[in-house]
C-alpha cells in the first residue's frame, strides 16, 4: 500500500513539476514623484493620505445625495451587469480547472435479443428461437497529465480574468457614484440659475409698472418703457429654458438610479454644500493600487501572459491516461458473482509533427496580445496621472475664479442698485439701469456656473485618485 501511494505522490509531483511559458512580473512604469497640478507648498507637504481614502457619504456629506447614490448602487443596470459578468467568469474558471483533474464516468447496461428459428433445407436441422440477455455495469477513466503546465496556465489565465471583471465592477461602481453626484450638483445649479432669473423676473416687473406710472405721468419716454420691457421678455425666456434643463437632467439621474423617468428629490443648496479649500491628493505611487482601472488592466496582462503558455504547451506531447472496467454476465443474479469481470488500461502519447506552422503562429498571437496588454496597463497609468493633475489644476483654478466671480457679482449688485436709485431719483436714463441690471444677473449666473464647475472639478479629482470604489 505504501508502495503505491509513494508512487502516486511520485506521479503527482512530476505532473506538477513544470509550466512552460513565463511567470508575470509587474512591468516597470515611470512613476512621477509628485502630482503635476499642486502648487510648491502643496507638494512640499504632501503625504500618503489622500481624499481617495474616505468614502463616498463622508465626501458627498448631502443626506439627499447619499440616498441618490446608494439607490443607484442597488438598482442600475451597468453594475448589476457587471455583477453577471463576475458570475460568467468565476464559472468559467470552474470549467478551466476542471481539465486539471481525471474524468471519471460510469454506466449500465440491459439488453435482450431474439433471434428467429432457422434452417438450412428440407432435411437440415431446424434451429428452435433463441432469446438471450446481457447485463454491464461499467466505468471509465481518464486523464490527460498536464506535464507541461498548459492547463495550469490556462487556470491562471482564467483567475486573473475573474480578478479584472471584479475590478472592472469596481470601476462601474466608481464611474456611477461620480456620475450622480455630479448630475446632482447640475440639477442643483439649475435649480440656483431658476431661482435667480424668477427673482430678478420679479424684480423686473415691478421695475417695468414703474417705468409705465412715470410714463403715465410724463416723467419718462416710451423708450425708457420699452427698455425695461426688454429686461422682462429677456428673463421671461430664461425661465422655459430652464425648466427643460431640470426635467431633462432629472430624466438622467432617474436612469442612473434604474427608475424610469420621474422628478428627483432635493436636498442641500448648490452653496451649501460643503468641500474643503485643499485636498489631499496622497502619493503618486498608491495610485497604481488604487484605481480599478490600473488593476483591471494589470489582471487583463497577467490573462494575457499566461496564455503564452497555453500556446507553448501544444509544441510538446498530450500524454493521457486511460482505464476500464466493470462486470458484465447472461444472468442478472450472477453479476456480482463468478467471472463476470472486465478491465483495461493504457496510456497514449500524441506528439505534434506536423501543423503547417498552426502552433507557432498560436505562439505569435498570443504573445502579440500579450504586448497589446501590456502597452494598454501603461497607457491606462499614463491616462490615471493625467487625470489627476488635470483635476488638481481644475480644482485649484475653478476655486480662484469662483473667488474672483464672487467679487464682481458683489461689485454688479452695488452698481445695479445704484442705477436704480440714480434713475428713481431722475439723474441718469434707464439705459443706465438697462446695463447694470443685466450685468447683475449675468454675473449672478456666472457664479451659479462657478460654483458647480469647483464641485464637479472636486468630483472629477476623487474618481481620479480612485476613489468612491470602496462600500
Amino acid at each position: 500500500m505504501m508502495k503505491k501511494l509513494t508512487t502516486l505522490v511520485l506521479l503527482v509531483s512530476l505532473v506538477s513539476a513544470c509550466a512552460v511559458g513565463p511567470n508575470y512580473k509587474r512591468p516597470t512604469t515611470s512613476v512621477p514623484s509628485t502630482y503635476r497640478g499642486l502648487t510648491p507648498e502643496q507638494a512640499a507637504k504632501a503625504g500618503p493620505a489622500s481624499i481617495a481614502d474616505e468614502k463616498w457619504w463622508e465626501v458627498f456629506q448631502d443626506e439627499q445625495l447619499q440616498e441618490l447614490i446608494r439607490t443607484a448602487l442597488q438598482q442600475n443596470y451597468d453594475v448589476r451587469i457587471a455583477a453577471a459578468r463576475i458570475l460568467q467568469a468565476q464559472a468559467q474558471l470552474g470549467v478551466t480547472r476542471a481539465n486539471q483533474f481525471p474524468t471519471i464516468t460510469g454506466g449500465g447496461q440491459a439488453s435482450r435479443q431474439r433471434t428467429q428459428e432457422s434452417f438450412f433445407g428440407p432435411s437440415a436441422p431446424i434451429f428452435p428461437p433463441f432469446q438471450s440477455n446481457t447485463y454491464e455495469l461499467s466505468g471509465s477513466f481518464s486523464w490527460e497529465l498536464d506535464f507541461w503546465g498548459k492547463f495550469r496556465r490556462a487556470t491562471e489565465a482564467a483567475q486573473a480574468d475573474l480578478l479584472a471583471s471584479q475590478w472592472a465592477r469596481e470601476e462601474v461602481i466608481s464611474t456611477l457614484v461620480s456620475n450622480v453626484a455630479a448630475a446632482y450638483f447640475q440639477l442643483r445649479e439649475l435649480d440656483l440659475e431658476l431661482e435667480i432669473t424668477r427673482r430678478t423676473l420679479a424684480a423686473r416687473q415691478d421695475s417695468l409698472k414703474l417705468t409705465q406710472r412715470l410714463l403715465e405721468h410724463g416723467a419718462t419716454s416710451l423708450l425708457d418703457v420699452r427698455q425695461a420691457e426688454q429686461l422682462v421678455f429677456t428673463a421671461a425666456e430664461e425661465i422655459p429654458a430652464l425648466e427643460r434643463q431640470v426635467e431633462q437632467e432629472e430624466n438622467f439621474i432617474s436612469i442612473l438610479l434604474g427608475n424610469n423617468p420621474g422628478p428627483i428629490p432635493r436636498g442641500r443648496k448648490l452653496t451649501d454644500q460643503p468641500h474643503a479649500p485643499e485636498v489631499p491628493a496622497g502619493l503618486p505611487s498608491s495610485l497604481l493600487e488604487r484605481r480599478p482601472d490600473i488593476r483591471q488592466a494589470e489582471e487583463n496582462l497577467i490573462a494575457a501572459n499566461a496564455r503564452i503558455g497555453v500556446a507553448k504547451a501544444a509544441f510538446f506531447p498530450q500524454i493521457t491516461l486511460t482505464a476500464t472496467g466493470g462486470v458484465q454476465t447472461f444472468a442478472i443474479e450472477n453479476l456480482f458473482t463468478g467471472p463476470a469481470g472486465f478491465w483495461s488500461f493504457a496510456g497514449a502519447l500524441l506528439q505534434p509533427i506536423f501543423e503547417g506552422g498552426r502552433i507557432r503562429a498560436g505562439v505569435k498571437r498570443a504573445k502579440a496580445q500579450q504586448e497589446e496588454a501590456l502597452l494598454t496597463y501603461k497607457q491606462t497609468i499614463q491616462g490615471a496621472f493625467r487625470d489627476v493633475s488635470d483635476a488638481l489644476i481644475a480644482y485649484r483654478k475653478n476655486r480662484e475664479f469662483r473667488i474672483q466671480q464672487e467679487y464682481l457679482t458683489e461689485s454688479a449688485k452695488d452698481a445695479a442698485r445704484l442705477s436704480d436709485m440714480r434713475y428713481r431719483g431722475g439723474v441718469t436714463s434707464y439705459l443706465e439701469v438697462l446695463t447694470n441690471d443685466t450685468n447683475y444677473f449675468s454675473a449672478e449666473l456666472g457664479l451659479a456656473q462657478a460654483q458647480l464647475n469647483e464641485l464637479l472639478a472636486l468630483v472629477q479629482l476623487y474618481k481620479a485618485l480612485g476613489g468612491g470604489w470602496e462600500q
